[in-house]
């Protein structure tokens, strides 16, 4: 089965990111592109500042001895800089390859050396003093340039590069449409990180096509907090702002995230599921301990307003209980997050219906779209006009889907998903093996996940190929859907299921322990630390949990057994990738010996 979106993007799009830039500068020259929280202020550059300073390091990195096809690698958070050294990067026909300042010092020498990095910019000093020797490691790195701050010795830095090529000027070079802009390198979650190449058509392609979709123009504004090193974040939260003219505020500390909406008053947000699944969760734990009238209104405005947005007509009474409740009680939750956002996007994973109904019915649409980092971020997306709760929305415009039913684990209904169109990557960088199993013989990506459409159109993942395994009756079990309604239970933060080759499944579950032990305290029990979570009645709370967000998977997909633990996995426990995904054979391994003991 296959679907496709016919209606062509933007006529006449720029044929490049340095382009793209170059309209949007003068079409929005005084408009303010970044702002930075500076002495607790936001101070925003505009367009043209932004424009000067691209050109200006530009020359500095020249000044390097970074020539076309050269390789700029950046350990940073998202900042203006970091973007001031892409399309700078750009500019000269040379790559950016992105990095997290999370990831391990190994996992930046490994992705250096294997992009074959000649300068890297680092964050700061901290960052500066582990990388400082690597051009004594690796081969082609030449310079390690430090961003902020200061360090003893004979240190290149951002200011530097910037005053260097102000003096020194030196001409844009416009890549080719099809030359690489740079490399996401993925995850790891199976094996080393692999460098996606994607080329500047990819990301122009990306841009013309879900800005429009998603009404994005010159007054949006977003609150990026998405890591740029991960395609979604990049494509949403830079490339997708500067193509449309809008702007972002930068958060500086994820945990300000909610006190920065106030501020910043974004009308566009861009996030994971996990994000929504924390506001779901919180907002639900205040209106519990609200008096009941307030509790009652919340919950009877939220159920009116689902049957309003799907297509019923209100009675007095129900319309007067969701008018009472979007004055008395939403318009302070929407206040709260800035008063203006009235769309968010969710990417990445998957998100829960659930949850997406709960925070699109308060006043905020929500849509959720798929991609990977190999097609440029998005395939599908939902969008106002064309939604559809628990899909991932419609392909884009010039986006094919295939469902190959011939992989392993497919069933009647669900396949491989295949895709085409411009947004497909140029391949793994330096794997010509891998290339071969991910993009077919008619230029088809092979996305490694499990879904169906249905018969409107709307795509449906059900499952990772890779994650999925095989119970001793043959069945097949695709985890991530369990997975994801189990994390609704307040009281459950992680979760991973586990039962290849075995005869049922079982759950190794990180328990939220502030709700745990709140439970405990109302129910007089008196163990804490370790012994709670061992205790009979909080056991005895993790079946009812478990079946109240099971009850309507299939028998054979749910947990019989489960372990508790109350450390998070992390990622500096290894556990998880600097993207927040599971590493599940090291979940596996770390956790061998207790998921023997259920099978035992």
């Amino acid at each position: 089965m296959e679907i496709n979106m016919t209606e062509s993007i933007e006529v006449n799009p720029p044929k490049n990111l340095i382009e793209m830039l170059e309209e949007s500068t003068a079409k929005y020259a005084d408009r303010p592109l970044f702002g930075t929280k500076r002495d607790g202020i936001y101070k925003w550059t505009t367009y043209e500042e932004f424009a000067k300073k691209v050109d200006s390091f530009r020359g500095g990195l020249a000044s390097l001895g970074v020539v076309a096809g050269d390789k700029v690698a950046v350990i940073s958070k998202n900042t203006e800089e970091w973007a001031v050294s892409a399309y700078s990067t750009y500019g000269l026909c040379a790559q950016h390859i992105p990095m997290y300042e999370t990831q391990m010092t190994k996992e930046w020498e490994y992705i250096i050396r294997d992009c074959g990095a000649k300068v890297l910019l680092v964050a700061n000093e901290t960052i500066y003093e582990q990388t400082r020797n690597f051009p004594n490691q690796i081969d082609n790195l030449e310079h390690v340039v430090l961003i902020a701050g200061t360090f003893k010795g004979d240190v290149k830095t951002y200011e530097d590069l910037i005053n260097i090529g102000s003096m020194n000027p030196v001409d844009v070079i416009r890549p080719e449409s099809q030359s690489p802009m740079g490399m996401i390198y993925t995850s790891g979650t199976t094996g080393n990180p692999k460098g996606v190449i994607l080329s500047h058509r990819n990301l122009i392609f990306e841009c013309s096509v879900v800005t429009p979709l998603l009404g994005m123009d010159q007054d949006v504004r977003t609150l990026a907090f998405l890591p740029w090193a991960h395609v979604f974040g990049q494509v949403a939260e830079v490339h997708g702002i500067i193509g449309c003219g809008g702007s972002a505020g930068l958060v500086d500390d994820v945990n300000t995230l909610i006190d920065e909406l106030g501020v910043v008053k974004p009308n566009v947000f861009f996030a994971v599921p996990r994000v929504y699944n924390r506001i779901y969760d919180r907002l639900k734990e205040q209106m519990n301990q609200k008096p009941g009238f307030i509790r009652s209104l919340f919950y009877g405005g939220l159920k009116q307003a689902k049957r309003e947005r799907e297509g019923e007509k209100l009675g007095l009474l129900d319309n007067l209980i969701l008018t009472l409740a979007q004055k008395i009680i939403f318009k302070k939750i929407l206040n709260r997050f800035g008063g203006n956002l009235r769309i968010a996007v969710s990417g990445a994973s998957a998100l829960s219906p659930l949850v997406a109904e709960f925070v699109n019915d308060i006043g905020i649409s929500l849509y959720e779209g798929y991609g990977l980092s190999e097609n440029t971020a998005a395939l599908t997306v939902n969008y106002p006009g064309s939604r559809r709760f628990g899909s991932v929305g419609k392909p884009l415009s010039g986006v094919r889907i295939e469902i190959d039913k011939s992989v392993e684990g497919s069933n009647e209904e669900d396949g491989e998903v295949v895709a085409y169109g411009e947004n497909i990557m140029l391949g793994y960088h330096n794997l010509p093996k891998e290339n071969k199993k991910s993009i077919n013989e008619k230029g088809g990506l092979r996305t490694g996940d499990l879904g169906h459409i249905d018969g409107d159109g709307y795509l449906y993942i059900t499952g990772r190929i890779k994650e999925q395994f095989k119970l001793e009756n043959g069945k097949f079990v695709a985890p991530a859907p369990l997975e994801e309604s189990l994390k609704l239970s307040a009281y459950i933060d992680q979760v991973m299921l586990y039962g290849f080759n075995r005869p049922f499944i079982v759950a190794v579950i990180v328990v939220a322990m502030d709700s745990v032990k709140n439970y405990a305290k109302e129910n007089g029990i008196s163990d804490s630390g370790e012994s709670l979570i061992e205790d009979s009645f909080i056991k005895k709370l993790f079946e009812n949990e478990l079946y109240k967000y099971g009850k309507d998977f299939k028998k054979f997909e749910y947990p019989q057994k489960f372990v508790l633990l109350s450390e998070e996995w992390s990622i500096e426990n290894g556990m998880l990738t600097p993207t927040l995904k599971l590493k599940r054979a090291d979940v596996e391994e770390e956790f061998k010996k207790q998921i023997e003991g259920l099978y035992s």
